[in-house]
């Protein structure tokens, strides 16, 4: 039982500090004991939990004589009780060997128990001989005491026959023999159960340690001692036990005045705990209203003397623990304070209505209706609940009225009214319907009710489950209608917008809703999983997986293919040539070899196309001979004895593998034997045969084919090429150069050449601007059927330097003698300025300034005036009779030798303007 002190604080050590007991200058023998502090205000008084003061200390050994010597055999083992003196708090033992600070190091021949604080040496030797001490540290004082060994000689195995151990503990078994040869320590489960990663073995397994220990860890186990001579084993039990811990602990209660209370706690512990109640601090014992049974306590017939703080304790050996609240014992009249009847109540016709009476009343109130004056009467629709509710069913515009509820207790009575309204039943006359919608279309589902004038109507809308936010997706949905329409728009309809709709219509009495699934068709999605199965040189078999229909079952496929020479992608045949929707594969066909390849598949339904699958995997094609003979075959020309003879190149994607060259074959028209020779460079696109026996400009059959590693391919057709020709035509002869009135250009005319041997093909013009530097040379080519050209691209007020040469095949011939010619300056760069203009009648009169040449500029020598027609005048001032019934525009440039100047601004005259004066910027008045 327990025994509680009440401390009177009447000396100086001991004083509160708030709930803090402070004691000062500690004294064991006053001090040790158990202590709990008492908690108490207007409501009731709790204890709390124990708190155990012990002291710690290490008392000196009795006797400080010299123990009389051992005498041990050598091999044989000895034990050097320590016996440590009285004490409280851990102790560590450790033995000098001789003097200090030489202290024995354990090893497998030596141990020292931490239990007992014994030396064990299993077998002596001669290095044995000498005088040990026994030191005993107290862990917590940290003081310490030495003694000489008492040393009895035995041989034995230290192990006890049951260990307690706490949950969460760490526990240490020791177990170590004696023997020679010095025996070797194991440990083992007799369940045969292996120990798990926590257990250690330590000092050469004379010590086994268990960390956190668990249920699951109790049992026996054996230490077993063996050398060469034989084993010993030893046995020991490890119980578990754990202080008590709750389970279910009670809570604060309130309750009426001759209510029942019934509270119950749980815990768990081993030993299993035993429970008891306090009241206030006190004992709570059972008798009367009160039972108490284990950990349950129910009181009967509550009154106020009942208030109080309650705790339940739970205790067993090795701990004991508490759980509080607080009990509450109501006496008071009814109040409708916090839940008054509604003022006015509104339902619907026909529908079932619950009028609850709910005041606060300790003990609870009865309770008594009335409508207007009159106490209302159950009957087959008016039912009256325990709980005070009155409840109508199937109401009707009679039941409409002024309904009052009474409650009574012995404390009092008090009342509570409100006012029913019975309203006609909401209905729905415009519902949505299911739809069928495709994909950026607009549509307005209808939600619209008659209802009660009565009532406040709100409309809300849900998709898929979820309300729709109309201000988070403004874009797409919208609210339309006015108070009794809810209806809802959706704009731009997307795949995603697919699902049911609800229209949710709420009143002051009732809730109804209106719903219609929205399939939104779009176009496919993209397959998925493009994969090449097989592939040759000309075809790839392909298979996919369909992607989703979007509402519309899928119709087709196309395949499309992509390779490093294709400007993005493109359809491709397929087999079969049409993909109806149900196939997922094809045979892609007409392919290039030794391409590599990318493909995708696009699905189609109704909507239209959809996006196109991810790529495949890039795939080469097979290689093969070349089936494409390069095209353009031609030549001609080069230096004497050369047959020079060009082609188009094959492209790479139709080259068909590696290895790729050219063979170009060729003959004397009308020979039949042909030469060949062999290009391994597949961007060349020219060969040159050199042979001193080729007669000039003589006629060849040509052809040009391709090879590569698998083989060769077609030939081109035939192309008839001339050698080259021989010789150069003479230097051709002036006539006469000019200068053309432009600043960019220059005109040259010559005399033809007379008939030569040698063919000549055309004239070339070489032109330069300093006749020092001829390497700034520019060229103009026309050909021999002309004996004139104009040089452009020249620049203005420039001397140049022009000389004539012919030219065929073969090359250039001599030039002639250079001539000199200059390029005129360029025209004026300002406008006509101050236009100004007069119409009478039909009669146009046109004025403006003369335009003043810059020095680098060429001078005026007129104006042009642009009508209907270009008229050229020396003068600023002109009159034109124009017509009437038509629109003009007018615009005036000056003349140079270097060309057109710049255009004044335009000026509109309109059929209307019968008399008008303008300047330039003005506006025509009439």
């Amino acid at each position: 039982p327990e025994a509680r002190l009440l401390i009177v604080f009447t000396d100086y050590r001991r004083h509160m500090s708030g709930g803090n007991l402070i004691i000062n200058s500690l004294d064991r023998d006053q001090d040790t004991g158990i202590y709990q502090c008492t908690a108490f205000n207007t409501w009731g008084t709790i204890l709390s939990r124990r708190a155990t003061l012990k002291f710690a200390y290490l008392d000196n050994f009795k006797t400080q004589t010299t123990r009389s010597a051992v005498s041990v055999r050598e091999g044989q083992g000895v034990v050097l009780l320590c016996g440590p003196p009285m004490h409280s708090g851990e102790l560590t033992f450790a033995w000098i060997f001789n003097e200090y600070p030489y202290f024995v190091q354990q090893d497998s021949r030596r141990f020292i128990s931490q239990e007992t604080g014994s030396l064990y040496i299993a077998k002596v030797e001669p290095s044995d001989v000498g005088n040990y001490t026994c030191v005993v540290n107290n862990s917590i004082t940290k003081g310490k005491v030495l003694t000489m060994g008492e040393y009895e000689p035995k041989i034995e195995v230290h192990f006890p026959d049951t260990v307690p151990a706490a949950k969460g503990s760490t526990v240490k078994l020791e177990c170590f023999a004696l023997g020679n040869p010095v025996p070797e320590i194991s440990w083992r489960r007799t369940s045969g159960v292996p120990f798990p990663s926590k257990v250690k073995m330590k000092n050469s397994n004379a010590v086994l340690e268990i960390q956190n220990f668990q249920q699951e860890d109790t049992g026996t186990y054996e230490c077993v001692a063996e050398n060469s001579r034989g084993k010993n084993a030893a046995r020991g039990r490890i119980s578990f036990h754990a202080k008590p811990h709750w389970l279910q602990t009670m809570i604060d209660g309130a309750l009426s005045i001759e209510e029942n209370l019934f509270w119950e706690c749980k815990a768990n512990g081993k030993p299993k705990p035993s429970y008891s109640w306090l009241k206030n601090g006190d004992n709570l014992m059972a008798e009367g209203r009160v039972q108490i049974e284990n950990g349950a306590l129910s009181i009967a017939a509550l009154n106020l003397s009942d208030t109080g703080m309650y705790q339940c304790v739970a205790e067993n050996k090795h701990g004991i623990i508490y759980s509080s609240a607080e009990l509450m014992v109501l006496a008071s009249p009814p109040s409708f304070s916090k839940n008054p009847l509604k003022a006015l109540l509104k339902a619907r016709s026909g529908s079932d209505v619950a009028l609850e009476c709910k005041p606060q009343a300790s003990p609870r109130a009865i309770s008594l209706w009335k409508k207007g004056n009159e106490i209302v009467q159950r009957n087959e629709r008016i039912t009256l609940l325990p709980n005070g509710t009155l409840k109508i069913a199937n109401v009707t515009r009679r039941d409409a009225g002024s309904y009052t509820c009474i409650a009574k207790n012995q404390f009092g009575t008090a009342s509570t009214t409100g006012r029913l309204f019975i309203t006609e039943p909401t209905r729905i006359t415009q519902r949505p319907a299911n739809m069928e919608i495709i994909v950026g279309e607009s549509i307005v589902l209808p939600c619209q009710i008659a209802s009660d004038p009565a009532l406040d109507v709100s409309f809300s809308w849900a998709f898929n489950g979820q309300l729709i936010d109309f201000h988070g997706d403004a874009d797409h949905f919208d609210r339309v209608g006015g108070s009794i329409s809810g209806d809802l728009m959706i704009r731009n309809i997307q795949l995603n917008h697919g699902g049911k709709y609800v229209c949710v219509i709420n009143t002051d009495v009732e809730s109804l809703s209106a719903s219609a699934i929205l399939v939104v068709k779009g176009p496919p999605g993209p397959p998925d999983t493009v994969a090449v199965e097989e592939i040759t040189d000309s075809t790839a078999q392909l298979s996919w997986k369909p992607g989703r229909d979007n509402g519309s079952p899928i119709t087709g496929y196309i395949i499309q293919a992509r390779t490093p020479f294709t400007v993005g992608w493109q359809a491709v045949d397929t087999v079969p040539e049409d993909i109806n929707g149900n196939t997922l594969t094809a045979t892609v066909v007409g392919l290039n070899a030794w391409v590599e390849y990318e493909f995708r598949v696009v699905a189609r339904n109704s909507v239209g196309m959809g996006e196109p699958s991810p790529a495949s995997a890039k795939t080469r094609t097979e290689d093969s001979m070349p089936d494409t003979a390069p095209t353009d075959v031609g030549g001609g020309g080069g230096t004497k004895s050369e047959l020079v003879i060009t082609w188009e190149p094959v492209p790479e994607e139709l080259q068909n593998g590696e290895g790729f060259g050219y063979i170009i074959a060729f003959r004397p028209l009308g020979a039949v034997t042909w030469t060949r020779a062999v290009i391994s460079t597949p961007g060349v696109a020219r060969y040159v045969f050199r042979n001193d026996t080729i007669p000039a400009f003589s006629p060849f059959d040509v052809k040009v084919g391709a090879y590569n590693n698998r083989g060769e391919g077609p030939f081109s057709s035939i192309a008839t090429v001339f050698s080259a020709e021989e010789g150069k035509g003479n230097g051709s002869q002036w006539n006469h150069a000019q200068t053309a009135p432009n600043l960019f250009y220059s005109g040259v005319i010559w005399e033809a050449l007379p008939a030569t041997p040698e063919r000549v093909l055309g004239y070339e013009v070489v032109y330069w601007e300093d006749d020092t530097k001829p390497d700034t040379v520019g060229k103009v080519r026309i050909s021999a059927n002309y004996s004139a050209v104009n040089v452009t691209g020249l620049k203005a007020n420039t001397q140049y330097y022009l000389a004539l040469c012919t030219f065929n095949t073969a090359g250039t011939g001599p030039q002639s003698t250079p001539i000199n010619a200059t390029t005129k300056k360029p025209p004026p760069g300002q406008p006509p300025l101050n236009v100004e203009w007069t119409m009478i009648g039909s009669l146009l009169t046109l004025h403006w300034d003369p335009v003043i040449a810059m020095e680098t500029e060429a001078e005026v020598i007129g104006y042009l005036v642009r009508l209907m027609s270009l008229i050229i005048t020396n003068k600023t001032r002109m009159e034109l009779t124009l017509s009437s019934n038509d629109n003009y525009l007018i615009q005036i440039k000056a003349l140079s030798e270097g060309g057109e100047g710049v255009g004044s601004e335009p000026i509109h005259i309109h059929k209307l303007s019968t008399l008008a004066i303008s300047s330039l910027s003005s506006s025509c008045v009439h």
